[in-house]
């Protein structure tokens, strides 16, 4: 994340203190789990990650309700396993094939290859196991799963990995970027989104919420999510392997199809720019009850890992 404004810094801090701990707690019940399977979770959830979809549930519950909620911390700590699954299989010899991530040995670099997949996929299905046996009211819990399966799975997620590798090795057009793109990353960020505010909408009781504020959340959270994933190309280029706390240079040397590749790094960080001003214009709804997601926008465009 930026250097640039320590007060925003300090409420994202605040955030990934509550998903760690509520992470912690999550993972501690799980008395049944295996002792080697336990610690490549444990591995792979304490690694320092910038947790941004876990803080945008909870930000986007408080705009909606005023304060974010148990049910937003377990929707969170929920999107932060999914996220965490993505990037231990993404990681994997037979995707990216990468040694490093959040600066940490990957997953199955730190254990092995076989470890590592049944920690991706104990984590995927943990996930949909908390909010279903921690969200008391079924109506919600069932909203917020059908949400993250959404994102995450052959119609969200796993279509853009999918296209990402199939992508490898050619031209590519700005077409087939915006499909990877909005499949592999944005969806997940509308879906962190949206799910906070439903879990805001639950604490106000949904007769006294305001219509169209989850469709708000949802432009705001792909906006965003594009912007993110076009950071990440650029920064592929332009960062090291320590400031990413991964292997820099990895998609010029898979010869991935991004944006700088396509429309180079004056044209990929006009489009970043524009993404995020659509995102903050898509917040007007909230007035300032918004600003941390304003802000949430701008640090996302500055980033420098």
């Amino acid at each position: 994340m930026p250097p640039a404004d320590s007060d925003f810094n300090s409420l994202l801090n605040a955030k990934v203190r509550i998903v760690n701990l509520q992470l912690d707690s999550l993972l501690a019940e799980q008395s049944e789990i295996q002792e080697d399977l336990r610690a490549a979770l444990a591995y792979a959830l304490s690694a320092p990650g910038k947790r941004v979809r876990s803080a945008l549930v909870l930000w986007s519950c408080e705009v909606v309700a005023g304060r974010d909620n148990h049910e937003a911390r377990i929707a969170a700590a929920a999107i932060e396993m999914v996220h965490t699954y993505s990037l231990i299989h993404d990681d994997l010899p037979a995707m990216d094939d990468d040694d490093l991530r959040r600066g940490w040995p990957t997953c199955h670099k730190a254990f092995n290859e076989a470890t590592a997949i049944l920690a991706g996929d104990a984590l995927l299905t943990l996930a949909f196991e908390v909010v279903a046996s921690k969200i008391a009211d079924a109506c919600l819990a069932a909203e917020l799963i059908t949400q993250l399966a959404r994102a995450s799975g052959a119609a969200g997620m796993i279509a853009g990995q999918m296209a990402d590798l199939q992508a490898e090795n050619t031209a590519g057009t700005v077409e087939a970027l915006e499909y990877i793109h909005t499949n592999k990353t944005a969806k997940m960020f509308r879906c962190a989104a949206v799910m906070g505010g439903l879990c805001g909408q639950a604490e106000l009781g949904r007769l006294k919420a305001e219509p169209g504020q989850l469709d708000a959340l949802a432009r705001y959270g792909l906006k965003i999510g594009l912007g993110f994933q076009i950071a990440d190309d650029i920064l592929d280029v332009s960062a090291s392997s320590e400031q990413l706390g991964k292997t820099a240079g990895k998609d010029v040397q898979a010869a991935k199809c991004t944006y700088p590749a396509v429309v180079g790094i004056d044209k990929s960080r006009e489009i970043e720019r524009q993404l995020a001003h659509d995102a903050i214009d898509a917040l007007e709804i909230f007035e300032k009850k918004a600003d941390v997601l304003r802000q949430l926008a701008q640090a996302l465009l500055e980033r420098e890992k």
